[in-house]
């Protein structure tokens, strides 16, 4: 199974379970300041735990920086 993150394609044994669940292992302990896309679509944090993940997927994930 494979999902595109980043623009780089990843290959998993087992796609993980939902959005949640492949956030948890892409940036550990982290749902702040993050936006994520799903197929060009931006999903709320809080529909993270309910969006299911296909094969194939296009994942984009953009984490707010500081400085200027």
């Amino acid at each position: 199974m494979e999902l595109t993150i980043n623009h780089t394609r990843k290959i998993f044994a087992v796609l993980p379970e939902n959005l949640e669940a492949l956030m948890a292992m892409e940036l550990p302990g982290k749902k702040k300041g993050i936006a994520v896309a799903l197929n060009n679509r931006i999903i709320p944090l809080s529909a993270w735990a309910e969006t299911t993940l296909n094969n194939r997927d296009s994942v984009l994930i953009i984490t707010a920086a500081q400085g200027g």
